[in-house]
């Protein structure tokens, strides 16, 4: 989760009380809410300190899960090369990712994007993710195309309150699917990784800061590359500070180690005495919109791996 202002980002959702219910008309849908107070209870978890504030963007992952994530994960990919559904050595795995975008808005309209905002976001996934914006950047081989906006009407769920029920009520598509709801929380994203979708598929996608898209109002990040961030977490990277300084760190070589996470755009900062300046430049630390221009060859072959093993 990268964050906007200074306060813990919210990572548990406990859920009580009654389901929302919504009616769809179209494209559009005006969501209603129970009666009484919203009954969400948020846990704010230890983590690495995010964008503006504190708290990880996605659930806490320890040292002996991230071990056991990588063992499953390469089990799934031996498995799925036994029935001839691996990607060839050397190869990467190329898809277009179909996205819906969800538009949480109050009853008075606020939170709205524009379909133009939406287009342009897309356009800024394509281009992040085919590695456009440096020449050393990697083309991860996806692409991303619009499948549908829904637009909501409801406080709770502009809020991002009962996060947990307007996703399950609101997620289209399948585990290839990328949904993002876009509402207006004091974070600027909170992602769910690919090897949690079996068990909780209503939930899968990434939640932004509606006014982080292009032409938002999010100083600093409004370039619309908190959902090239978050949407990195969704394929199954890390943050480059992973791990902190350590050799194992985000599960990629090619990543320089750093301490902790980057606010602003330091040139020459060095967290960390083994090889490598920060990342400062990669999608997948905290730096400025501005700053962002990379993914790496490795984080490529990662992103085409979890791909395989969990959304192909």
């Amino acid at each position: 989760m990268r964050s906007l202002i200074p306060r813990p980002r919210a990572l548990a959702v406990v859920l009580t009380g009654a389901a929302l219910a919504f009616s769809p008309v179209g494209v559009q849908a005006t969501a209603k809410a129970p009666a009484g107070p919203a009954s969400d209870c948020f846990v704010p978890p230890a983590g690495a300190s995010a964008k503006g504030g504190h708290g990880p963007d996605t659930r806490d992952i320890s040292v002996a899960e991230q071990k056991s994530i990588e063992a499953q994960t390469a089990q799934l990919l031996k498995a799925k090369a036994a029935r001839g559904l691996a990607v060839p050595k050397g190869a990467l795995a190329a898809a277009t990712v179909p996205v819906y975008i969800n538009v949480m808005r109050d009853a008075a309209g606020n939170g709205d994007v524009t379909d133009a905002q939406i287009t342009q976001q897309i356009a800024v996934l394509n281009k992040t993710f085919g590695g456009q914006e440096s020449s050393s950047a990697a083309n991860t081989g996806f692409t991303f195309t619009l499948a549908g906006t829904f637009r909501y009407n409801n406080n709770n769920w502009h809020k991002d309150k009962q996060s947990s029920t307007y996703r399950k009520q609101t997620r289209k598509g399948g585990k290839n699917a990328l949904n993002i709801w876009l509402v207006d929380f004091a974070y600027l994203g909170i992602a769910t990784f690919p090897w949690d979708y079996a068990r909780n598929p209503g939930i899968d996608g990434i939640r932004v800061q509606y006014t982080s898209l292009p032409g938002g109002t999010a100083t600093n990040y409004n370039l619309g590359e908190t959902a090239t961030h978050e949407a990195g977490h969704w394929f199954g990277l890390y943050h480059t500070f992973q791990g902190g300084c350590t050799s194992t760190n985000d599960e990629v070589a090619d990543t320089p180690a750093q301490s902790s996470s980057t606010n602003g755009c330091p040139e020459g900062r060095d967290s960390c005495s083994l090889p490598g300046l920060d990342p400062i430049h990669n999608y997948m630390d905290y730096s400025y919109d501005s700053c962002y221009t990379q993914f790496t060859p490795g984080q490529s072959t990662r992103i085409s791996n979890m791909w395989t093993a969990y959304r192909a």
